[in-house]
């Protein structure tokens, strides 16, 4: 038996089923291409960056000019430009109406964040634990409650709490209490807070209730079990397993029901005008009211620039516990 062998010139034949490819220097195409993955983000963010700068930052800005000036029917008649400097904002901050109505802002701003955060969080653990029709149910309540405009729902509130033909004072009335067939909800300051709050609260339970409900969908059934195992109760189970996942989403809701309700300006201006006797003036109505009611544009515009200074404030403060708590975490 023969054997023939095959002589190959390993010099200038390639392997079989090997091809000879060119190979690319480094430094070249491939920087190149992760230099344009790198900058890809930053191009998809660009347009909304430009629509932000736009329709928000150019308007703060004319804002910001305007509360330098002394603004008001004649000189916008004449075109006139007269400078004040700082004097628009040492008018209001040496005022006493101005901080009355920080105090005020604040007050109505955490009663109505903590009522909306207590009954919100309530609703949406409702939520989790009721079966897929009541849910469905409730979540199309919720939905519709949340989409009503906000004009129609203060006009809806308008005609329930009215002083002679309201739905309230008639079943308060037929209920046993006859004093009240007659009352004026507008009347007071205290009165009129708590139908703008009840207001307000009902508009804003669906959001949170609906976010926190979409939290409790992440948190796995395993970690509910293993505290059932060990004993824990409902208030235990809560405590241990739903509200650390729950935090993030609480914080992230309460921070922007904070900001909510603190600009909040058709609730209040539709339902009374910041009345009676401007009692019920928040900083928004406030601004609007010293700005083009009074038509000295630039007090208004100093009041406005300080209400969205106070706001930059708080999202500063929230934005600090955030990354406090991540590195905590950490």
């Amino acid at each position: 038996m023969s054997v023939q062998t095959e002589r190959t010139d390993t010099g200038t034949a390639a392997a079989p089923g090997v091809r000879k490819t060119d190979v690319t220097p480094p430094g070249d195409t491939g920087s190149a291409r992760r230099r344009g993955g790198a900058s890809a983000p930053y191009l998809l963010l660009l347009p909304a960056l430009l629509a932000t700068v736009i329709l928000l930052g150019w308007p703060l800005v004319k804002n910001g000019v305007l509360s330098f000036q002394n603004l008001n029917p004649r000189q916008l008649i004449l075109h006139l430009t007269e400078w004040r400097g700082f004097d628009n904002y040492t008018d209001v901050l040496g005022g006493s109406d101005f901080w009355k109505v920080v105090q005020r802002t604040v007050v109505f701003t955490t009663v109505n964040v903590v009522l909306i955060m207590l009954l919100g969080t309530l609703v949406g653990l409702l939520l989790a634990r009721l079966g897929k029709r009541m849910r469905l149910l409730l979540m199309l309540g919720l939905v519709l409650a949340w989409a009503m405009p906000v004009i129609a729902a203060t006009t809806v509130y308008q005609w329930l709490f009215a002083q002679r033909f309201g739905v309230v004072n008639w079943l308060l009335a037929k209920a046993g209490w006859s004093s009240m067939a007659d009352y004026n909800w507008f009347g007071t300051q205290l009165s009129t807070f708590s139908v703008i709050t009840l207001l307000i609260v009902w508009q804003s339970i669906p959001f949170v209730a609906i976010n926190l409900y979409a939290a409790t969908t992440t948190i796995p059934k395993e970690l509910y079990e293993a505290a059932s195992i060990d004993g824990a109760g409902t208030w235990k189970s809560f405590t241990s397993v739903t509200f650390p996942f729950m935090r993030p989403f609480l914080w992230a809701t309460t921070f922007l029901e904070v900001i909510w309700v603190f600009k909040a300006f058709p609730q209040i201006f539709a339902m009374n005008r910041g009345g009676p006797d401007r009692l019920t003036e928040t900083l928004p109505i406030y601004a609007f009211v010293e700005g083009p009611g009074n038509q000295h544009y630039g007090m208004g515009a100093a009041i406005s620039f300080l209400t969205i200074l106070i706001l930059l404030g708080l999202t500063a403060y929230y934005l600090r516990t955030v990354l406090k708590q991540e590195e905590d975490e950490l």
